[in-house]
């Protein structure tokens, strides 16, 4: 498209903003505090100083599911935006520099004198599961007031993140935005994050989806639990009915990337596991890059798989080496 008709930014990130605290244990750290391995609990003020006091050294950055998602795609050369909630408060002005540092828009205001900001405990045992521990803080505080119009009017992709769909002033922001998005021309995608979350509130997912959603990104068990089939074909049928474009990503198999009837099947990239922390997220951080910048289907599944491969190689979910190189050479 011409120039002049092109939207400021590639991606629009929707999230909880969150400042990720990552730490190396083993299995009887993850036993002795009760956790479920793997998977991401929702704790409260009290929980989170008891677990925090308890982890060895820790490294502390911003982070939150499509905060990752727009940091690794502004890593890829994509123009990126972000909306979510923090205080008015240290972590809140940590987490701030830091997204802006990795070259993201961040407009949202700061919450004053309530909540303090989110942070999520990371533990990464020897096999690299990460189990994830999370006090909300600001983030419940996000609504259809921190919708800034002009930025969706003005982003190719509106991506939302499910992990922030649990209140009820978030949902309504998010059917909001994705009118706001579809009024401009522009297209909606949303990560189911977690099956766990998709349990929760199947049924409101289910509308959004249906309704408002043209891309959706899932795990194998996200999108099962979503469509309540035992069976991935079963799954991956309903998705077709719903969605323009799904791509369903599998651990070490790869993804599978649907539209209508095409299926594309992308194998993983090589990797060293040291950390799954963000490995989707990455995955649909180097697919809208590719996707934004008019890249086949192909293309966007290898730079997804690319850049999630570099994710799990070390600590932490930002990317630690450039991968435009790599990225262009996918054509």
């Amino acid at each position: 498209m011409p120039d002049a008709d092109r939207p400021r930014f590639d991606i629009l990130g929707i999230g909880n903003a969150i400042v990720d605290v990552l730490a190396p244990v083993d299995d009887a750290f993850i036993r002795r505090h009760d956790m479920r391995k793997g998977g991401m609990t929702l704790i409260d003020g009290a929980r989170a100083e008891e677990i925090y006091a308890a982890m060895p050294p820790a490294q502390e950055t911003s982070g939150g599911s499509a905060a990752n998602t727009c940091a690794v795609a502004a890593g890829l050369g994509a123009s990126v935006a972000y909306f979510g909630r923090v205080a008015d408060d240290q972590l809140g002005a940590v987490f701030r520099h830091d997204i802006g540092a990795a070259g993201v828009h961040f407009p949202t205001a700061p919450l004053l004198g309530a909540q303090p900001t989110a942070r999520c405990m990371i533990l990464v045992t020897p096999d690299g599961q990460r189990t994830m521990n999370t006090y909300l803080g600001a983030c419940v505080a996000f609504g259809t007031a921190q919708l800034d119009e002009a930025v969706i009017a003005d982003s190719a992709v509106t991506y939302m993140e499910g992990y922030l769909f649990d209140e009820p002033a978030a949902q309504a922001a998010f059917i909001r935005a994705a009118q706001l998005a579809h009024q401009a021309g522009r297209q909606v995608s949303i990560t189911l994050s977690d099956a766990f979350c998709v349990d929760r509130h199947r049924a409101a997912f289910r509308d959004l989806v249906r309704n408002h959603i043209d891309i959706l990104f899932a795990n194998e068990a996200e999108i099962c639990s979503l469509y309540e089939c035992n069976a991935l074909a079963d799954a991956v049928a309903q998705a077709r009915a719903d969605v323009k474009l799904a791509a369903v990503t599998r651990s070490e198999d790869g993804s599978l990337i649907l539209r209508g009837s095409e299926t594309v099947a992308v194998p993983a990239a090589p990797a060293q596991v040291v950390d799954t922390t963000g490995a989707g997220d990455a995955y649909a951080a180097g697919f809208l890059a590719a996707y934004t910048a008019g890249r086949g289907l192909e293309a966007c599944g290898r730079l997804g798989s690319l850049a999630a491969a570099e994710i799990i190689s070390h600590f932490g979910a930002r990317l630690q080496r450039d991968l435009r190189p790599e990225a262009a050479a996918l054509g």
